[in-house]
């Protein structure tokens, strides 16, 4: 990583150096695809959490990028610490109910998934993002900078940015990558605007001290505490497992967050305010996601309320699919057809999660509007519709892996009916088919199968028949690797699957299936390259 003189020129300028435009970042330089990272904030601020859950896919990416041993040991919780949530009258009072292994939080490795997910605060996640551009020679990151003007041409994009002391200096790109939120200068750039809703409650966010707390609370440890006490609701977590807590609650002022925290609390405590947030929930899709060069990522392109913990690892998704492309892309092994695949993919997701989280919202607040009347001998019915209501919000795997790119423009999708993503947001079921996330398995050698992949396409098969697929490829110089499917049941009826760089299947044949598909007529398909 260059952190010193502003190139003239480069691939791509990302515009927003939160963790979606460090992510794509990433992406970029681990392919050695020059950009330039423009990020007003010359620090990262450590006690303003945030995104506090990095969900099992976001941690699958950190595997592939070789950075989740290192986010975990930088995240104050362990996972084996905790992986549960518990519902209380207050923290300091009686537990009510309780949910385990939330958040795809699994202590030992587990057979759907190659990590496993992880509470950690938002900032030590850009800290460890930043570093590893520092091995990346290709990244530039502009701390102090910000977008100011960009004018998109047919062949490039001029993109004007502004340092803090009003320095202007002009860099021309072949794209921009806008990941600068909600309020995003790259959207407005490029006209487009954000449809939907915003919840009219204000939420507050406050980040405490309150030495020997931890030692008072009467519960086992929980990721986070639920809070339903007489005139209050929220949600209390550790922060760290020294004295340092975070607390949330909505439609309350951020005039008074000490009164708010004792509330939580529910006994007298002595306490010290570090930071107050204030925030909106909102339910907002981008009008458009991209434009022939602009693309638009994370919260400049979707926002949805937090409950169940998946904004900023929908935008890690973004990033990856967006990062790969434009890797293909610009070294040449894509075709024009590709990046217009992004919006057709990335939207779906971003509309589903959206519809997700709001049903998660929407629960609690109900519940919230019911419990707070409650007295301490309803505690047994609360516990029954608290199970109902917020099964989602710990519980998601289906949603987290189950997305599917079937109808996608560059999936050579099977012929029989489109399979449509996992309905149980819940529950995950593993598919081999054509759109789907490449179903995890653990090798006897005890490797995972996606560190068979490699960093273009992939062909996992189980016939010599398919060396002639791989010499194709390599000719045409499309970077690919090679390797047996898996000895695994899920992989049973298949001969051979091509695997995307964000290890999404792309094309199958199937064993007993007839159909001859040329390597040329699907490759041109899934990168993108027009009807010969």
């Amino acid at each position: 990583m260059n952190t010193c003189e502003l190139p003239s020129s480069t691939t791509v300028v990302i515009v927003g150096g939160g963790p979606v435009g460090l992510a794509t970042a990433v992406e970029l330089g681990t392919r050695n695809v020059e950009c330039v990272v423009l990020e007003p904030r010359t620090e990262v601020s450590p006690l303003r959490p945030r995104a506090k859950t990095s969900s099992v896919r976001t941690m699958e990416h950190f595997r592939r990028w070789g950075i989740a041993d290192t986010v975990r040991n930088r995240a104050s919780l362990p996972v084996r610490w905790s992986q549960d949530a518990a519902v209380c009258a207050t923290l300091l009072g009686p537990e009510i109910t309780r949910f385990t292994d939330c958040f795809g939080l699994m202590p030992e490795p587990h057979p759907d998934f190659a990590e496993s997910g992880q509470q950690v605060a938002q900032p030590v996640v850009e800290q460890v993002l930043r570093e590893k551009l520092t091995e990346l020679p290709s990244v530039t990151f502009a701390a102090g900078w910000s977008l100011r003007s960009l004018d998109e041409h047919s062949d490039a994009v001029v993109v004007d940015a502004v340092s803090a002391d009003s320095t202007i200096h002009r860099i021309t790109a072949q794209h921009v990558v806008g990941c600068d939120g909600p309020t995003s200068p790259t959207r407005n750039a490029i006209g487009a605007r954000l449809t939907g809703s915003i919840d009219g409650k204000t939420n507050v966010t406050i980040v405490f001290r309150a030495r020997g707390l931890a030692q008072r609370v009467p519960h086992q440890p929980a990721v986070h505490y639920w809070i339903f006490a007489p005139g209050i609701a929220g949600v209390l977590g550790r922060f760290d497992l020294e004295d340092t807590w975070w607390a949330g609650t909505s439609g309350a002022s951020q005039a008074e967050p000490a009164r708010l925290v004792q509330e939580l609390l529910g006994e007298p405590t002595d306490i010290e305010v570090l930071c107050v947030d204030s925030w909106q929930a909102r339910m907002q899709l981008a009008t458009s996601f991209q434009t022939g060069r602009v693309h638009l990522a994370g919260d400049a392109a979707h926002l949805n309320p937090p409950w169940g913990g998946h904004g900023y690892n929908t935008g890690i998704g973004d990033a990856v699919n967006i990062g790969w492309k434009l890797a293909a892309v610009t070294q040449g092994w894509g075709g024009p057809d590709l990046l217009q695949s992004y919006e057709s993919e990335r939207r779906r997701v971003a509309q589903r999660t959206i519809e997700a989280t709001t049903r998660n919202m929407r629960a609690m607040l109900g519940l919230r509007a019911s419990a707070t009347e409650q007295k301490a001998d309803t505690h047994t019915a609360l516990a029954v519709a608290v199970q109902h209501a917020m099964r989602t919000e710990f519980h998601s795997l289906g949603l987290v892996l189950g997305n599917d790119y079937s109808n996608s423009p560059i999936v050579f999708a099977d012929d029989t009916a489109p399979q449509r993503a996992d309905e149980d947001i819940t529950t995950h079921v593993a598919s081999t088919r054509a759109g789907r996330r490449l179903p995890h398995v653990w090798l006897p050698s005890g490797q995972s199968a996606y560190d068979l992949l490699g960093a273009g396409l992939t062909l996992l098969h189980r016939s010599s028949r398919f060396g002639a697929f791989v010499d194709h490829a390599r000719e045409r110089g499309i970077p690919i690797a090679e390797a047996e499917l898996p000895p695994a049941a899920v992989y049973d009826d298949v001969e051979a699957l091509l695997v995307r760089p964000d290890q999404y299947i792309a094309w199958r044949a199937q064993e007993g299936d007839n159909s001859d598909h040329h390597p040329k007529v699907v490759l041109d398909r899934v990168l993108g390259h027009r009807d010969s």
